[in-house]
């Protein structure tokens, strides 16, 4: 059933809106990070965006992008471990390319543009939109939909909200990017993986989640040993399961199109969906 025209987006993001500011292709989206955390890092934001295409009725995708740790590292967290114990982890996902800027743009269009760099570049298809301005902790970088449209999207809203859109009205489409500490880049993987712990138990508590839910936990890229990162896939009605299959970035934006009935894009097209890590229902 085939129940709105439109995908509602969310984007817990951690980047503020602000009037465009153009650089240079070889300039640095975010020149100004710190290698340590801050003391405080500031509230994160959200941003709903609509994508067209046809949606499955009650489906509900959540994404969250985690940052630079391989699986290996990812599993010596005690709270990351017990998410991938209790939920299906796939033990061979690959990041497609480094650092994270391509990655992002394949998980979000099938395609990582030649980019090898996290700086300012004009896409052909749609062309780059002005890029948004954010304080740190907040990464232009790991915010993708801020590179195909062409101003800040009014969407914006404070992560501080997701605990009502959780209780009613929950979007189709939930992507959830960290702050800088939150996501693992600048602070220790245990920190990180404390706030992911409690996040994700917020989301699994939703009747969204539990009903005809999935949640997705990847991370962007390796720690510059190894490419293979960790995939959690959080679903009600498969959990506790290791599956050893060759996917990668480009199989999570086919699963996430597949479910909503949504045509692939770029290299999803002939990627390998993650069929064996989600419940036949929703294949």
């Amino acid at each position: 059933m085939r129940a709105l025209l439109w995908l509602s987006t969310v984007i817990a993001l951690v980047v503020a809106c602000a009037s465009p500011v153009a650089t240079s292709p070889s300039t640095p989206a975010h020149s100004a990070i710190r290698s340590t955390a801050p003391s405080s890092p500031s509230p994160s934001e959200k941003v709903r965006i609509p994508t067209a295409g046809p949606v499955l009725a009650n489906q509900h995708v959540f994404v969250i992008v985690m940052e630079n740790t391989s699986l290996a590292s990812a599993l010596q967290a005690p709270s990351i471990s017990s998410l991938a114990s209790k939920y299906t982890l796939a033990t061979n996902y690959r990041a497609v390319s480094s650092p994270s800027l391509p990655n992002y743009l394949a998980l979000t269009s099938g395609s990582t543009w030649g980019i090898t760099d996290n700086g300012y570049h004009a896409l052909p298809a749609g062309g780059l939109g002005a890029q948004l301005t954010s304080p740190y902790p907040y990464a232009l970088k790991h915010n993708p939909f801020a590179y195909y449209g062409g101003s800040c999207p009014e969407n914006v809203v404070a992560l501080d909200e997701l605990d009502a859109d959780l209780v009613r009205n929950t979007p189709s489409f939930v992507w959830i990017t960290p702050g800088l500490c939150h996501d693992g880049h600048d602070c220790a993987l245990a920190e990180a993986g404390a706030w992911l712990d409690a996040l994700v138990a917020r989301i699994v508590a939703s009747p969204a989640w539990r009903d005809n839910g999935a949640l997705f936990v990847v991370w962007d890229e390796g720690d510059g040993r190894s490419s293979v990162v960790p995939l959690i896939v959080a679903t009600s009605d498969l959990q506790g399961r290791k599956l050893d299959g060759a996917y990668d970035h480009y199989s999570l934006l086919a699963a996430i199109e597949d479910l909503f009935g949504l045509p692939r894009l770029g290299a999803a097209k002939d990627a390998r969906p993650l069929t064996d890590l989600l419940p036949p229902r929703a294949r």
